[in-house]
């Protein structure tokens, strides 16, 4: 059965593919196996995104030992709190989309055959589900508030 990261990874017309890759440090039994992208919104601006780095390595962890390989890419956030009040105002609703068109943007180009949307906080949410237009395995979101930082079944919702 193939899968859509075969398009970066199998076959002799993609050995420049495979050698960026193995750029980053990826053995050829992780090219193997599913490449599952994580959309992460980690910022240091938004206190709510602030424990988002400590909840990817329990994620990524999961997606390892479920027989995937993780590749973690990140998207925007703004945190309407900070941005009230001033000309910074102005971006926060555009920003859903900016955050959508990014991650498809990702997901496109870099053909996963799953994608976790890991992300916090009413603009940046909307923003990931709206790039469910694209066709992959499987969706899923993640939504904790920054006591979190161990994901669970409760938190983790299949779209």
């Amino acid at each position: 059965m193939s899968k859509r990261s075969d398009l970066m990874t199998k076959g002799p017309e993609r050995a420049p593919h495979r050698s960026l890759l193995r750029a980053d440090g990826f053995t050829d039994w992780e090219l193997e196996r599913p490449i599952i992208g994580i959309a992460n919104s980690f910022n240091e601006i938004i206190p709510g995104h602030m424990h988002l780095d400590k909840l990817v390595d329990a994620v990524k962890a999961g997606i390892y030992a479920a027989g995937g390989t993780p590749l973690v890419f990140n998207t925007i956030g703004i945190c309407d709190g900070i941005a009230m009040n001033h000309d910074g105002m102005k971006y926060s609703l555009p920003s859903r989309e900016l955050i959508a068109d990014t991650v498809e943007t990702m997901a496109v180009a870099h053909p996963f055959d799953g994608l976790v949307l890991l992300a916090s906080c009413d603009k940046i949410i909307p923003g990931c589900r709206s790039s469910s237009r694209i066709r992959t395995v499987s969706w899923n979101s993640c939504r904790s508030s920054s006591k979190d930082t161990v994901p669970s079944s409760r938190r983790m919702t299949r779209l």
